[in-house]
């Protein structure tokens, strides 16, 4: 008897179909992914900055937020019991809702007298509601679009989750830092989050609207056991994949330098200057974040997916790393010139982002292209991110530490070298198919494995 997850194979020969007769992917995917990126670094980076404001050290901070990452790391986990839900569409909508509520309750948990407690409980649950909406998110993605619009858009793809971190980092950093001089840093940080909140609210309710209608196979067996037994059959076959232990060395390794300096980057520029840090300000940080730095990630994204889809996914992906983590010295600059002006500083970060938003697009379609190929492609997937998000974790986890015992100096040399073992491994790694030869127009091909 086929479960849902084995009909999805026959739903992917589908879906160029289903993608012309709706809206333009234009007016969906950047919200789409907005709504997927903005709760994540609301949890991972603006709490960060919260808690640093509120004199909490860094290794807390640190470790915190990334024990609450776990979310996203075992959300592949009940993935197979989203399929009973009607559609991917009323899914997306729902969590979306939900994540919109749980952010907003950061507000009143910031009020009570056990604040960092509570805090982190809500930030978790909003954990929760943000990574589950990531699966239907993703599934309706691949669903929705053909081989070759999935690369097209994979920049735009990449560059909105990731504008939820500059959005949040950028405008909304610099009102907390005015609010808080004008009424205190617990009620700035509580607008904070009522408006991060409102936004998702809203974003639901335009996704009501704009969304494809996707729906899903009608399950067969709809007891949790045979829901269970779905789910160990994608488990195995994702396991038995040919390499994927390779594989998934090459994804935890591949942000191994991203998330030490995405979470200790931040802090270290609001730190003292005599404690090593550049000492700005909470309004200039958001400054440097929202300016040039917003512009910069984008274009960064936007052209890496281009790039990727007309060099093709192979022959790009060692640029990709190299773009990726090469920008990383800004910040061992940065941490030995001390400088003061916050054009220059914004200048170098800027030059950070667009690396940093050209090589993620690497990461995204090696998932999607070569990981998750198969016939429970939108659950590998979502193993895949969770492979993804358990390596962003850990290297998040021991970030503070690190940093701690190190110094700043010392600590961003260090997340240079985190980069050389996933360039080594990319020489050895299949990016693409062994069939298909590495030509000039690789990327128009519409081959799974391809950036097409």
């Amino acid at each position: 008897m086929k479960t849902s997850l084995d009909k999805e194979a026959s739903m992917h020969d589908q879906r160029i179909s289903i993608s012309k007769k709706a809206r333009s992917p234009i007016s969906w995917v950047p919200t789409l992914y907005f709504a997927q990126g903005l709760p994540f670094y609301a949890v991972a980076l603006v709490a960060g900055l919260m808690f640093k404001s509120m004199g909490v050290p860094n290794d807390q901070i640190a470790r915190w937020t990334g024990l609450i990452g776990f979310a996203w790391v075992f959300k592949s986990l009940w993935s197979p019991f989203l399929e009973l839900a009607s559609s991917k569409k009323t899914m997306v909508v729902l969590f979306q809702f939900l994540g919109g509520l749980s952010l907003g309750l950061i507000a009143l948990a910031l009020q009570t007298p056990l604040w960092f407690a509570a805090s982190i409980a809500v930030l978790f649950v909003a954990a929760l509601a943000s990574s589950t909406h990531d699966i239907v998110c993703d599934g309706l993605y691949i669903a929705s679009l053909s081989d070759k619009q999935q690369a097209a858009y994979a920049g735009w793809q990449g560059a909105f989750f990731n504008a939820g971190k500059f959005i949040s980092l950028g405008g909304l950093v610099i009102l907390a830092g005015y609010l808080e001089k004008k009424i205190g840093i617990k009620p700035a940080w509580s607008v904070i989050f009522l408006i991060i909140g409102a936004m998702m609210l809203s974003l639901a309710a335009y996704h009501l609207w704009a969304l494809p209608q996707v729906r899903n196979a009608a399950v067969a067996d709809k007891s949790v056991a045979g829901i269970s037994r779905t789910l160990w059959d994608v488990l195995v076959d994702f396991l038995k994949k040919p390499g994927i232990w390779g594989m998934i060395a090459f994804i935890i390794l591949f942000r191994a330098g991203e998330a030490q300096v995405q979470t200790i980057g931040p802090l270290f520029l609001r730190e003292a200057r005599e404690l090593g840090g550049l000492g700005l300000s909470t309004t200039e940080v958001g400054a440097v974040y929202g300016t040039a730095g917003t512009v910069a990630f984008l274009l960064g994204s936007i052209g890496g997916g281009y790039f990727t889809s007309w060099l093709g996914l192979k022959r790009a992906m060692f640029f990709l790393i190299l773009a990726m983590n090469l920008p990383n010295l800004v910040f061992y600059y940065l941490s030995h010139s001390m400088p003061t002006d916050l054009t220059l500083i914004t200048a170098a970060l800027s030059v950070e982002m667009f690396g940093y938003g050209f090589g993620f697009v690497g990461l995204i379609l090696f998932m999607m292209q070569v990981v998750s190929v198969g016939k429970y492609q939108t659950a590998h997937y979502a193993f895949a991110t969770g492979v993804m998000q358990l390596g962003f974790v850990l290297f998040k986890m021991i970030s503070g530490d690190i940093q701690t015992a190190l110094g700043y100096k010392t600590f961003f040399l260090w997340v240079l070298v985190s980069a050389v073992p996933v360039l080594i491994l990319s020489r050895f790694m299949r990016i693409g198919p062994k069939d298909v030869s590495d030509q000039s127009d690789a990327g128009a091909t519409s081959t799974p494995a391809s950036a097409s």
